[in-house]
């Protein structure tokens, strides 16, 4: 039998995330292609790999030893480009990144300036929130991690690396706009708009809450950054997000940051990878950058 490594890249992604359509978005290809590449490998083994009870997918049992030998192959392949790149230094190879979805306004700008210097290395970035960046940290599925809490309980190495400050926005027209020295204990009296669970920042926002013994009202639960700037844009409440989340907003007065004892709470960007995990010449440039920015 002949396994093309295209086949076995495609089902890990669809194995990792148990679904067609989060893979095909992953891989930059159509949800039936990526269907029909998972069907064509399960008729080359002659076995199931996938079943769907109901909405969800999960893996028969020779879909998951599929998927330890997949990684392990590809593995080996990865390691073998990594040789290889690094025969010729920083001329070509591949660097890749998951970051929290809070990073996302600054690591772009940091990728643009590695790629000005290191035009040959192809960098592949994933976006996600604190709770899938750890899963994929434990599954050793990039080269560098980027989050504002080190990973708790995981054997990593880790380097802090700038500034992350977490504030209180709200809109311009807000009853606390332009008031001075507030306590966390004044918004509860307001609907607060809530980060996802798994997100790091509605983790130090509910640790802020509780240090004052007070509980927010929380008006919903929003998935995403830029849903929580629209919805405190367009007056559902006030919240608590990453500054330069926010900056661009505050510059041009869609959003306030609201004076809020003790905020600004300072946290500071982490940049992980496994104990003990060989970098390649390209995530070690890309981490001296950023240790000396």
């Amino acid at each position: 039998m002949q396994y093309s490594l295209r086949q076995l890249q495609i089902f890990q992604e669809v194995a990792r995330h148990l679904s067609y359509t989060r893979a095909a978005e992953v891989l930059h290809l159509t949800q039936p292609a990526v269907f029909a590449q998972v069907r064509h490998l399960e008729g080359q083994i002659g076995e199931k790999l996938i079943e769907r009870l109901g909405k969800t997918l999960f893996l028969t049992e020779v879909g998951e030893m599929v998927l330890t030998t997949a990684q392990a192959v590809l593995a080996e392949v990865e390691n073998l480009e990594m040789r290889l790149a690094e025969m010729q230094g920083l001329a070509r190879g591949r660097l890749r990144l998951a970051v929290v979805s809070t990073a996302k306004y600054d690591i772009p700008a940091r990728i643009g300036s590695y790629n000005l210097d290191f035009p040959g290395i192809e960098v592949v970035l994933s976006v996600c929130n604190r709770r899938e960046l750890l899963a994929r940290f434990s599954e050793n599925a990039d080269d560098l991690y980027i989050l504002g809490t080190p990973p708790e309980g995981m054997a990593a190495e880790v380097s802090r690396y700038a500034e992350n400050p977490l504030v209180v926005i709200a809109p311009p027209d807000h009853p606390l706009a332009g008031q001075r020295d507030l306590t966390v204990k004044v918004l509860t009296a307001y609907p607060f708009l809530m980060r996802e669970s798994g997100s790091g920042t509605r983790l130090a926002a509910e640790r802020c809450f509780e240090d004052a013994g007070v509980e927010p009202r929380v008006r919903m639960e929003l998935g995403a950054n830029e849903a929580v700037k629209q919805g405190v844009i367009a007056g559902l409440g006030v919240s608590v997000l990453s500054r330069g989340t926010v900056a661009l907003e505050l510059r041009h007065g869609y959003l306030v940051e609201l004076d809020v004892k003790p905020f600004p709470i300072i946290r500071h960007w982490h940049v992980a990878w496994p104990k003990g995990k060989r970098l390649s010449l390209a995530a070690e440039a890309f981490l001296k950058r950023l240790q000396n920015d």
